[in-house]
């Protein structure tokens, strides 16, 4: 008897918490931001430099992961954000890097190309199309049968057009030619207010008397050893005359820019203004300027983090002055992966060399015609891969993995490199953690036939010099911060990775994940 009465208090004490937790209404706005090359070591390092209403806000009243990680190898910006808003990986969402080459014209091609549609202050003909699978956005849309509205805000066209995914109201970037935010008109109309705002009040109108200096004293800025961390900046991005927007956006000026254009979202749209939960994805810059590295700009990174503190207080003050925090579930994510920097000076005797990725197409061509005859076996190559001729591979009757398998062993024999990796192997061959996050960067109708990993310290060549990564393994500290709605503040230091940010944005709107997230969510609530 006393064990039934027992069970039935225990049973009734459990309804009521479950009730209790689920009697929370949706947050009214969902808003994600994404922090291009944000380093959680970097936020802890120059914490020093910043005020009290963004990082440290964020550290002390949200829900701080502070150790997360992706799911596979290599992220870069677009691959990130639209493994952030999918729950899953370029192996499924079909966005393995910010370009690819397209096999079947042999161009290469952003992960948003489209010819299918036009542009607004634009000349890029853009759409999500090449995304494969469904977003955090795409799901409101569904389950509110559309009335759910959902925005991107970007300095960048991929990170605008992921954020929206395919169902989005509008995607907004700046065009690095004019200063102007642009949009695709796969979204419908440009909205009238953009229009104005770009008439007058777009960076153009700006960018002549923009200079950037430290906004702290200079002898602030010690959270990193470097040959040039006492030494004072001056950068003008109108000084690079035709390329002045491109400078802009990697200057911490268009993180103001991107909030002035959130501020006209929010100011003439109804955006948060009822209980249908609307979803708004913004993105900044942390990276570095005009391709500077931590050794030659030390102190401008340290400023871009104190000045990206400001504008998160700003971006946290305007949704608050409209919507309210409470209304609202914010969460802060970062892209995970750092630009390539330049070679160690060779007096420091640092091991390393340069790998030729297009000699070593050549001459793989010529072991492979000395193989199976004098054909044209190599289509080409992109980004550490080759991609074979699978047309002559097949009229030939050659096995493909067997091709594969015989180029791969000739590849590894090259100096520099550490592995390559065939399709046949990724997709079919021995599991480990490491090939696990190798077959999750690997999109079977979009990435290539090999895959070359070079040493540490080695410089992966391509025929345009400015595109030349430096290998470096180093571990990127990456963050995920909830705050508002019903988060109650605490730091877990308990590893995680980012494809549960999808799942537990669309638990608290109350709608089903993305159709390819398999990931739990988190719970940072109650």
């Amino acid at each position: 008897m006393k064990s039934r009465l027992l069970t039935s208090v225990l049973t009734a004490l459990t309804l009521t918490g479950i009730h209790a937790q689920s009697s929370s209404p949706a947050p009214k706005l969902v808003v994600g931001l994404t922090i291009d090359q944000l380093r959680t070591d970097y936020m802890e390092a120059f914490s020093a430099l910043y005020g009290e209403k963004g990082f440290k806000r964020l550290w002390k009243e949200g829900k701080v992961f502070p150790n997360a990680e992706y799911t596979f190898s290599g992220p870069d910006r677009s691959s990130a954000i639209a493994a952030l808003y999918t729950g899953t990986t370029p192996a499924l969402n079909g966005i393995p890097a910010n370009y690819r080459l397209d096999i079947s014209t042999l161009r290469v091609l952003s992960c948003v190309d489209d010819l299918n549609f036009m542009g607004f202050y634009t000349n890029d003909n853009t759409s999500p199309a090449q995304l494969l699978t469904a977003t955090v956005g795409d799901e409101l849309k569904a389950a509110t049968l559309g009335k759910g509205q959902v925005y991107a805000i970007a300095p960048f066209r991929d990170a605008a057009v992921l954020g929206a995914g395919h169902a989005g109201d509008a995607a907004f970037w700046i065009n690095d030619m004019t200063g102007k935010w642009a949009g695709t008109t796969y979204y419908g109309d440009f909205p009238w207010w953009a229009n104005l705002y770009n008439d007058g009040n777009a960076a153009d109108a700006r960018i002549e008397s923009l200079v950037w200096t430290p906004l702290r004293p200079e002898d602030a800025y010690t959270g990193l050893t470097a040959e040039r961390f006492s030494t004072t900046f001056r950068h003008r991005p109108a000084d690079a005359k035709q390329y002045k927007f491109k400078r802009l956006l990697t200057s911490p000026f268009v993180n103001d820019e991107v909030n002035r254009m959130a501020n006209e979202l929010l100011k003439n749209t109804t955006i948060g203004e009822d209980e249908t939960p609307d979803f708004l994805s913004v993105t900044f810059y942390a990276g570095n300027y005009n391709g500077l590295n931590n050794r030659e700009g030390a102190m401008e990174i340290q400023d871009v983090y104190a000045r990206l503190d400001n504008n998160i207080a700003n971006l946290l003050e305007a949704i608050d002055r409209k919507v309210g925090l409470r209304n609202v579930l914010f969460v802060m994510t970062s892209t995970g992966y750092i630009p390539s920097e330049e070679a160690d000076p060779g007096r420091f005797r640092i091991p390393g060399g340069e790998f030729h990725l297009n000699r070593c197409a050549a001459l793989l061509n010529l072991y492979l015609m000395a193989s199976y005859g004098e054909e044209h076996y190599v289509e080409g190559y992109y980004d550490s891969q080759i991609y074979l001729n699978h047309k002559l591979i097949e009229d030939k009757q050659l096995n493909l993995a067997d091709v594969q398998t015989l180029a791969a062993g000739f590849l590894v024999q090259f100096s520099g490199v550490d592995e390559v990796f065939s399709a046949h192997r990724l997709l079919l061959g021995a599991w480990s953690p490491d090939m696990q996050k190798r077959r999750n960067a690997f999109n079977r109708s979009r990435s290539g036939d090999l895959t070359i990993s070079v040493l540490p310290g080695w410089t992966m060549v391509h025929e345009n010099p400015q595109e030349d990564p430096v290998v470096r393994y180093t571990h990127v500290p990456t963050p995920i911060v909830f705050l508002g709605h019903t988060i109650k503040p605490e730091i877990i230091h308990t590893p995680v990775t980012t494809d549960r940010v999808a799942p537990t944005l669309t638990h608290f709107m109350r709608i089903r994940a993305p159709n390819a997230c398999a990931a739990p969510k988190l719970n940072p609530g109650h």
